[in-house]
């Protein structure tokens, strides 16, 4: 028997990646081949597939929304989708492969001609940043702490700031971290680009982040920072598909993303940042400079409300550079007031991040978490960037947080006082004696934290995730809880079938309810019969909240409805057939006649409800299960169908 190969993913949820996964398979079976498809859910890569299934297979189809790398296909047939065309396309996608019509997948690049679907241009854009953030964090985290670590244990505070002698280890450990915290700028940048262009993308994006993070060579003191990462990374990447969208003879096709690209890329994306970006860039920073001088005498609340805000709004990038370089300068004239406000304000972002996401754990992801433990220990040496990975991922609402925050702590400590003899900041400084009034320097740093802190809780919303759903329209979102949320007294629970968390009580094989309203309120009744749940207003609140964000109808006379309340004892699962169908606002306009009712606990991990949303996505997207269920004649007969997940 022929054999065909497949990836199936999107980049949220897991419903699309596995809805893709069983028609491709139930495809292969119409035809006459096996496909074998390896899925990248939200649960990680499953059915993974070996050099051996790959050389054995006649073509590949990668029907994704995320980026794959395709490398390990060179020389095969490979068609890529978007991965509703996986969905609705299947026949077609394993047709194209058995029929030749497949272009040949080069080794060493192959070009994404996927758009991803009907995803949008917002989601793209955002996709291409996370991208980029999550290859930088480790790169923030190790510097960091490396520089902190060597810091504590070797330094020693100076008028010129905290100093490490030459040639002990702690200088050696110093100078690694400092390497790592270099490269922070362009891993950002390359994979921004990365993620936009593929492969062809990596080279400019490293140029480009080298250049950001070089402010000499556009005549800057301060380089652009992470700010200016993100610019040269969009810059290259977009640069990068252009040119590869540009009419090449055949012959130059094979060197084009190696050779061509990467160079014409490097050279665009270094011309427009030095002389178009970098120079008003620079005169920027050189007026500011100018400004802040101007503003001594003045207003010294002013003053230091202008300095707090700079220090934070970009965390160590050229305005943060800007306030610093011109708090450091002072030093030397011996004014230690203005270095005493700046060496709070320094310190409030990471601390009141790394903070925020241990107190507000349902408003911060697990990485994030991870990364917050990071951020305060970072925080304590005085190392801003440790709220990069925050900034980036939450701009809009993280970055007002931390420069309120810092503004506030630098407003105190000028108020009180404070002062700075060295050309650092954080509570390193204070312990090292280089601050005067030192507990209004603490005082200080608190009262940002406590900003940032209640600016987070007012503007950070609980997280949620989404899973994408397939129906004959187009995709619906439904929102869902992220695996890493809550995990204070999380549950355990796990099920090895589907009828392990569903019973009798809540089912209701023939709903003689006609509403949408009536058969939410049925269910809701079955679980709280069923003991699942302790509060039925509670939980309906939950389920109706979901449902104003998008209807649960996914089409196909299917709905889902969930919800996750602390009024839920126990992952539950209820079900109602209607023969004539209940009006559930689908997109394909199809009545609802199979309605699955998820009740997670709120404190219950996400992996929990992931694979529920899994099995049902799965299974149902099969017509003769679905008519099953329809024809069942009794709740064993259901049971017995829904054992089959």
């Amino acid at each position: 028997m022929k054999k065909i190969v497949a990836i199936t993913s999107c980049p949220v949820g897991i419903a699309h990646t596995y809805m893709a996964a069983e028609n491709l398979e139930k495809a292969g079976k119409e035809l006459g081949v096996e496909v074998k498809v390896e899925t990248h859910g939200s649960i990680g890569v499953e059915n993974e597939l070996t050099a051996k299934d790959i050389q054995e297979a006649e073509g590949v189809i990668i029907a994704a929304d995320t980026k794959v790398d395709k490398s390990r296909f060179g020389g095969k047939p490979l068609v890529t989708v978007g991965v509703q065309e996986g969905i609705h396309q299947s026949t077609k996608l394993v047709e194209d492969i058995l029929s030749g019509k497949a272009p040949i997948a080069e080794g060493t690049s192959v070009t994404d001609t996927s758009d991803g679907g009907a995803e949008s241009f917002g989601k793209k854009i955002y996709k291409s940043l996370m991208n980029g953030v999550s290859y930088m964090v480790p790169f923030v985290v190790t510097g960091g702490l490396l520089i902190a670590i060597s810091l504590t244990l070797g330094g020693t505070a100076t008028p010129s700031g905290i100093q490490i002698p030459e040639g002990t280890i702690w200088a050696t450990m110093n100078s690694i971290g400092g390497i790592a915290m270099g490269l922070m700028v362009p891993v950002l940048s390359a994979f921004i680009a990365q993620s936009i262009a593929d492969r062809p993308g990596l080279v400019p994006g490293f140029v480009g982040g080298m250049l950001a993070a070089n402010g000499a060579l556009y005549g800057s003191d301060a380089n652009a920072g992470f700010l200016g990462g993100i610019i040269t990374g969009f810059l290259a990447g977009l640069i990068a598909v252009g040119i590869k969208k540009l009419p090449v003879p055949k012959a130059l096709q094979s060197i084009m993303p190696i050779i061509v690209i990467p160079i014409l890329a490097s050279l665009a994306v270094g011309f427009i940042f030095i002389y178009v970006v970098g120079e008003p860039v620079a005169l920027l920073f050189s007026s500011l400079t100018h400004f802040l001088t101007g503003m001594q005498g003045s207003s010294e609340i002013v003053l230091a409300m202008i300095l707090g805000a700079m220090i934070a709004f970009d965390m160590g990038g050229p305005f943060n550079k800007v306030a610093f370089l011109f708090g450091s300068g002072l030093i030397a004239e011996g004014n230690y007031s203005i270095m005493g406000p700046i060496a709070v304000a320094i310190c409030v972002p990471p601390l009141a991040l790394g903070l925020a996401s241990l107190i507000l754990k349902t408003k911060f992801t697990k990485a994030e978490r991870e990364a917050g433990k990071a951020s305060l220990a970072m925080g304590l040496f005085g190392i801003t960037e440790g709220a990069i990975p925050f900034a980036s991922t939450d701009p809009l609402r993280v970055i007002p947080s931390i420069v309120a925050g810092a503004m506030t702590g630098s407003v105190v400590a000028m108020l009180s006082g404070v002062t700075d003899h060295v050309a650092h900041g954080g509570p390193i400084v204070a312990v090292l004696g280089a601050v005067d009034h030192v507990a209004m320097f603490f005082v200080a740093v608190a009262a940002g934290i406590a900003v940032t802190v209640f600016m987070l809780k007012v503007l950070k919303p609980t997280l949620e995730a989404t899973a994408v759903v397939a129906t004959p329209h187009g995709s619906l979102t439904i929102t869902d809880e992220k695996e890493e949320v809550v995990e204070a007294q999380a549950t355990t629970e796990t099920f090895d079938s589907i009828t392990d968390i569903i019973s009798d009580e809540t089912i209701a094989l023939d709903t003689a309810k006609t509403t949408q309203a009536g058969v939410i309120d049925d269910l809701i009744q079955r679980l709280v019969k069923d003991k699942a749940i302790t509060n039925a207003e509670e939980f309906k609140q939950a389920i109706y909240a979901r449902e104003s964000e998008s209807t649960t109808g996914i089409g196909m006379g299917i709905a889902i409805p969930h919800g996750k309340s602390a009024s839920v004892v126990k992952p539950t699962l209820a079900f109602a057939r209607s023969q004539a169908g209940i009006d559930w606002h689908s997109l394909d306009g199809e009545a609802a006649k199979l309605i699955f009712m998820i009740a997670v606990p709120e404190n219950s991990r996400g992996d929990m409800h992931l694979k529920i949303l899994q099995r049902l996505s799965r299974k149902l997207m099969d017509d003769d299960f679905r008519q099953a269920l329809l024809e069942a004649s009794d709740k064993k007969a259901i049971n017995q169908l829904l054992s089959e997940m």
